[in-house]
């Protein structure tokens, strides 16, 4: 986030050097802050907290669960219909998970600690949900490039100041010291996985929606999944296959927007 922090500051101040720029009221702006935190700070703490204790795999398979409870948000919060399709794909997708999840938890001795991990990753769906759900609705109001850097620089504070809190600040210049086989994947986290992305999940927003970006964005899961065995070795059993398949076919009828005949 540090190495991250200098190109959103940036994006921000040449945008309010623009003659042109849009009006944007506190109220928008706080609830943009509120949204980086919960999407970019909270979200992550709780699926790195839960990967201490569980596989990316079923890390990975749990956060599936995010499609759809983008949908639910919206049908509570803003009264967003759900058809009968959508209904009957978020019980496919809920077994799916189920089934991957039971198969799982038979490789863990300690079934109270997957359990525990679980439920963070759990809470990092949820709060992923809610933060796909504000972005869709702030990016028109803020615009692209400025929800985004307002966000990201919001959850930069608050990662920064967990750590000063949790952690030993003492450690921190070890981290990013040049000779660090660490800093080069720290690079890449902030360029590859975390500026670029960020701008172009904003801008894919404002033009598809929530409902629709958060079907799209389940490919990172899928994806996860299967790197996890190839780069990480980790075990995929029969249930994990047959359970993500039925999360992947209840993920894509979340996108038909016809009811069921």
């Amino acid at each position: 986030m540090l190495l991250s922090l200098p190109f959103y500051a940036l994006v921000l101040y040449v945008l309010s050097k623009k003659k042109n720029k849009l009006a944007i009221s506190k109220s928008i702006y706080a609830w943009a802050i509120a949204m980086g935190i919960l999407g970019y700070y909270l979200s992550s703490l709780f699926d790195f907290v839960g990967l201490q204790y569980i596989s990316a795999g079923i890390e990975r398979i749990i956060l599936f669960i995010y499609p759809t409870l983008a949908i639910l948000i919206n049908r509570w919060i803003f009264k967003v219909a759900i058809t009968k399709r959508q209904w009957f794909s978020i019980l496919i997708t809920y077994i799916g998970i189920g089934i991957a999840y039971w198969g799982e938890m038979q490789y863990f001795e300690n079934t109270q600690l997957f359990l525990y991990g679980s439920i963070m990753v759990l809470l990092c769906g949820i709060t992923y949900a809610f933060y796909l759900v504000g972005t869709g609705k702030l990016v028109p109001k803020m615009g692209v490039s400025s929800y985004t850097s307002v966000a990201m620089l919001s959850a930069t504070v608050g990662i920064f100041t967990h750590y000063l809190i949790a952690e030993d600040i003492k450690l921190f210049p070890h981290y990013l010291a040049l000779g660090s086989p660490i800093l080069v994947y720290i690079i890449a986290l902030a360029l590859i996985a975390t500026v670029i992305p960020s701008f172009l999940l904003s801008s894919g927003m404002k033009r598809i929606g929530s409902n629709d970006l958060a079907i799209v964005t389940s490919i990172g899961p899928v994806a996860t999944l299967f790197q996890a065995r190839v780069l990480l070795h980790e075990h995929i059993g029969t249930l994990q296959i047959i359970g993500t398949i039925l999360v992947i076919l209840g993920v894509i009828m979340v996108k038909k927007k016809e009811p069921l005949k």
